[in-house]
């Protein structure tokens, strides 16, 4: 079954020199349990594909289907609907809300163990796994995340990618953005973009083996 489909996505934002067209013709679509890696440099198109499939931005012609439910026409309450049960989001920056605590970050106790810290005294990596266990909260159809290490040293760095190893043994589908062949390692297929287009694409076995993955794992 496939969690997501692009058709014919095409993204142009308009500026005072001139219009920049971001996609110009996407066409992709995702398997369930993929963990799918779109590098590119910057500029390619990457985080502005990811943000249409997450339903924070609309393309200028096409169509992302998630889960079977097509975005085009859903109103800013459908698409908060459709995110709340299918989608979860990790960012470069870790998003978190320092006026809360990791508990009140991640909504969901049973993640995280002494979670009345606040996200402030966390190093960047568990910084960054309690912003995966946030978009994981709600147990999404697709993962998806931008840059995920962008922020972290390489110990930290190390650490995300063996959570996002697990995650996919475990059964979750994962859509991951990066420029860093590195962070790429561990996804099944990797998207190759530029100038607002794909390249090309390569299938890889990580030979994995399938572990389940505890929820104090994220902790």
């Amino acid at each position: 079954m496939n969690v997501m489909e692009a058709h014919g996505l095409r993204k142009t934002y308009e500026a005072e020199a001139a219009p920049v067209r971001a996609l110009r013709g996407v066409d992709m679509a995702m398997d369930q349990g993929e963990f799918v890696a779109i590098m590119g440099p910057s500029g390619c198109g990457k985080s502005t594909l990811l943000n249409l499939v997450a339903g924070l931005d609309v393309p200028s012609e096409g169509e992302v289907v998630v889960a079977g439910e097509p975005l085009t026409g859903m109103d800013e309450s459908a698409l908060a609907r459709m995110r709340r049960r299918h989608i979860g989001i990790v960012f470069q920056f870790f998003n978190l809300l320092e006026g809360m605590s990791v508990l009140e970050n991640v909504t969901l106790p049973a993640i995280i163990a002494g979670a009345k810290s606040a996200p402030g005294v966390l190093s960047g990596g568990q910084r960054q796994r309690l912003a995966i266990a946030r978009a994981l909260a709600n147990a999404p159809t697709l993962l998806l995340a931008d840059e995920p290490t962008g922020a972290l040293d390489s110990e930290g760095g190390r650490e995300v990618l063996e959570l996002f190893r697990r995650l996919h043994a475990g059964g979750q589908s994962i859509l991951l953005v990066t420029h860093d062949e590195a962070v790429a390692a561990p996804a099944t297929r990797v998207v190759r973009m530029r100038d607002g287009r794909i390249l090309d694409e390569e299938v890889r076995s990580t030979g994995e083996a399938s572990t389940e993955l505890n929820a104090t794992t994220l902790a």
